[in-house]
């Protein structure tokens, strides 16, 4: 029997398949870049992921105690989808150009799904 707030009619896991590539990325942006590189990211986010098909998720979160650091975290539904993304037009200009010029260092970090609800 499920315990309080698991739904009985949830289908057990192997009977679920969700299969993404997640891509984590801390960012340290230069000092005093935060508005000026979430403006870049605000106008990227619709021209970019909100456009690909293949973007599962699209997520950038500040950290309100660290002053010029950003997170992104993205979910695609391949590799494939990923490459499109990094070689799409918005990207190249937006993300590989004007947000490049910001930051200081990022670390990308793959990750695989455990659990997803």
């Amino acid at each position: 029997m499920p315990g309080p707030g698991i739904l009985a009619e949830y289908p057990p896991a192997q009977e679920r398949t969700l299969t993404v590539l997640v891509k984590v990325f801390p960012i340290k942006l230069q000092d005093g870049m935060q508005d000026k590189v979430e403006a870049v990211v605000r106008e990227f986010a619709p021209q970019g992921p909100g456009a690909e098909d293949g973007t599962v998720s699209f997520r950038v979160y500040r950290d309100t105690a660290k002053p010029d650091y950003l997170l992104f975290v993205e979910h695609f539904a391949d590799q494939a989808a990923y490459d499109a993304h990094t070689s799409s037009p918005a990207y190249r200009d937006l993300i590989a150009g004007q947000f490049a010029s910001m930051i200081v260092d990022f670390t990308e970090l793959d990750h695989e799904l455990v659990v997803g609800l």
